[in-house]
């Protein structure tokens, strides 16, 4: 089963969190108080998200994951849900040495915006260690996220961090390697990422990730996307790595380079006021919607396409893939709504 020709299936693997939604009248500044209207828990972290949204796509391959959580309530939480869900968590294992990682997620109930105060847990446990490669059966491996996993994260004399060495591996056996990493303020992207780069075939980021990464702004002082700047940024990170496609999801869309220099840009859907709850999840929707038609051999640009209308689907309920539903109900939200204008002008 380790031919590309026979692999079947996404397997994904990295932070498994319980997320504890808390929706806000407003997102207090510092010192401020800000009341919680209401209160729900959820799944969350790449993997579960991707994972998630492609079993309520009704994705027509395997699913599984890989990672640790803690022998706890959270943890039981999670191997529930996921295997109702269809998913193969036989490979998530339990450790008594720390507690499943939990997120506290607020969100501001009148603009979507939201502020993350996470505790690691037992995700800062997961190594390569914890995966057996040489059993894995999948087309795709999902890595999430580079700079929120502490023992991936570490430095590694030959490949410069252990995710890359990890990344490595996964090549080895024929495995195509897709990376997601999270937002965080700090200057870790620059010295992290582009060590992963020479190992991965789907890099998928958003915007604001991809000018930290090579220390380019993408965004202009008003806050509108510099599409030059960002065109700019995508060739940057090519000098890191040879990857078959980088693709960067933003509010405004989304751009694709491949490694031939071949561009796409799509703009994402005009949904209408009072549509979206949250955005909590949209990146990974979108990562998900993706990884599908990559999977099924879809064009990038009609992958690209799904990838929006699972952003989405997500934004249309609170919680990370609460709002997501089966392939062509997802589909459909590409003829309701109209598409904005590409953000980034091919030429």
């Amino acid at each position: 089963m380790n031919s590309k020709k026979h692999r079947m299936g996404i397997t994904s693997g990295g932070n498994w969190i319980v997320d504890r939604i808390k929706i806000l009248d407003a997102l207090p500044g510092r010192g401020m108080l800000g009341n919680i209207l209401s209160e729900e828990w959820s799944s969350g972290g790449a993997p579960a998200n991707v994972l998630a949204n492609l079993a309520k796509l009704k994705a027509p391959f395997p699913l599984a994951g890989v990672g640790t959580v803690g022998r706890d309530q959270n943890g039981q939480y999670l191997r529930d849900r996921f295997t109702q869900l269809g998913i193969d968590v036989s490979r998530i294992l339990t450790t008594p040495n720390a507690a499943t990682s939990y997120t506290d997620v607020m969100t501001d109930q009148k603009t979507g915006d939201r502020a993350f105060f996470h505790c690691r847990g037992a995700n800062a446990l997961f190594a390569p260690k914890h995966v057996s490669i040489p059993k894995l059966t999948c087309r795709i491996f999902h890595l999430g996220y580079l700079l929120l996993l502490d023992r991936m994260d570490q430095q590694d004399r030959t490949y410069g961090t252990v995710a890359a060495r990890f990344l490595a591996s996964l090549q080895k056996q024929q495995i195509k390697t897709s990376v997601d990493v999270v937002s965080e303020e700090s200057d870790r992207f620059r010295t992290l990422v582009p060590a992963a780069l020479p190992y991965v075939d789907y890099l998928i980021l958003n915007e604001i990730e991809t000018g930290r990464t090579v220390s380019r702004p993408v965004r202009k002082p008003n806050g509108t996307l510099d599409a030059s700047a960002l065109v700019a940024a995508v060739d940057d990170l090519y000098r890191h790595g040879n990857m078959e496609l980088v693709v960067v999801h933003m509010p405004e869309g989304v751009y694709i380079r491949e490694r031939n220099g071949k561009q796409y840009s799509r703009g994402s859907l005009v949904l209408p006021k009072g549509f979206i709850k949250s955005g909590v999840g949209a990146g990974d929707a979108f990562c998900a919607g993706m990884l599908y038609g990559l999977h099924e051999g879809w064009s990038h640009a009609d992958s690209a396409q799904l990838g929006n209308c699972c952003a989405a689907a997500s934004l249309s309920e609170s919680g990370a893939t609460n709002g997501m539903k089966p392939l062509a109900k997802v589909l459909a939200l590409g003829r309701k709504f109209p598409e904005r204008k590409s953000p980034v002008k091919i030429r």
